[in-house]
């Protein structure tokens, strides 16, 4: 069984990713750390298995991204894919830096977050499987574990062209709106849920750039706009 560690500071998010990690054939949820202190202290601890960390950026007392220099200095072997909403150039950059396996961008769905861990995981098993590697090995790790990008032009299951073609006639009609799920479905006529799988596609596919934004209850809302140097792509979805 693979261990996971989940560094999060906001209960309902650690406990979605809990639920998410136990979904994934041969991973289990080991911890959740809602402060960089008692993450290190589960790192450090010999008798506490760790495989994997899951780790937020934005945390309330901590900046996640200082967890990365004290999992390498304990020389354990522990990856971390990042869970975060920071999509700023600097802070994917600097966790490139020290070579997490994977970056997740709030709000994703359940597909990308199982490709995740089973992509770590392949590539887990291929490392072990050698003891010298030939060029197509290290091609296969470096290129062919990664999960593949979103196909732009395959709808994912449950979403149909008509309505996609609406949300997308709106969001061209209003290229320098940011909005929320509920200010899209209440102008196109369209329920909520309905409404917000099409928003979280067309971000995966990178036409839309996601925000979040917390508000006096503490609850997060998502905010969209258009990528402008996707707008040719949108359109094509307006047709």
């Amino acid at each position: 069984m693979i261990n996971v560690l989940i560094v999060d500071d906001d209960a309902m998010v650690a406990e979605l990713n809990r639920l998410y990690v136990n979904r994934v054939e041969g991973f289990s949820c080991c911890g959740v750390a809602s402060t960089l202190a008692q993450a290190t202290a589960v790192i450090y601890d010999p008798l506490q298995p760790v495989d994997l960390v899951l780790l937020d950026v934005y945390m309330q007392q901590d900046n996640g991204l200082d967890l990365l220099p004290t999992i390498r200095a304990s020389g354990r072997a522990i990856d971390v894919i990042m869970i975060s909403s920071a999509s700023d150039a600097a802070t994917i950059q600097t966790s490139m830096h020290y070579g997490v396996v994977d970056y997740l961008i709030k709000p994703f769905q359940f597909p990308r977050f199982e490709e995740a861990l089973n992509g770590w995981k392949e590539k887990k098993q291929m490392m072990g499987a050698h003891q010298y590697y030939e060029q197509a090995d290290v091609d296969r790790l470096l290129h062919g574990g990664a999960p593949e990008l979103a196909d732009s032009k395959r709808l994912p299951k449950g979403l149909t062209p008509q309505t996609l073609r609406t949300i997308c006639q709106w969001i061209d009609a209003h290229p320098e709106a940011e909005f929320s799920t509920d200010d899209l479905a209440n102008a196109v006529g369209i329920s909520r849920v309905s409404c917000r799988k099409y928003l979280i596609w067309l971000a995966q596919i990178t036409i839309l750039f996601t925000s979040i934004h917390y508000g006096a209850t503490g609850r997060p809302v998502y905010r969209y706009r258009l990528q402008p140097e996707q707008a040719g792509l949108l359109k094509q979805y307006c047709q």
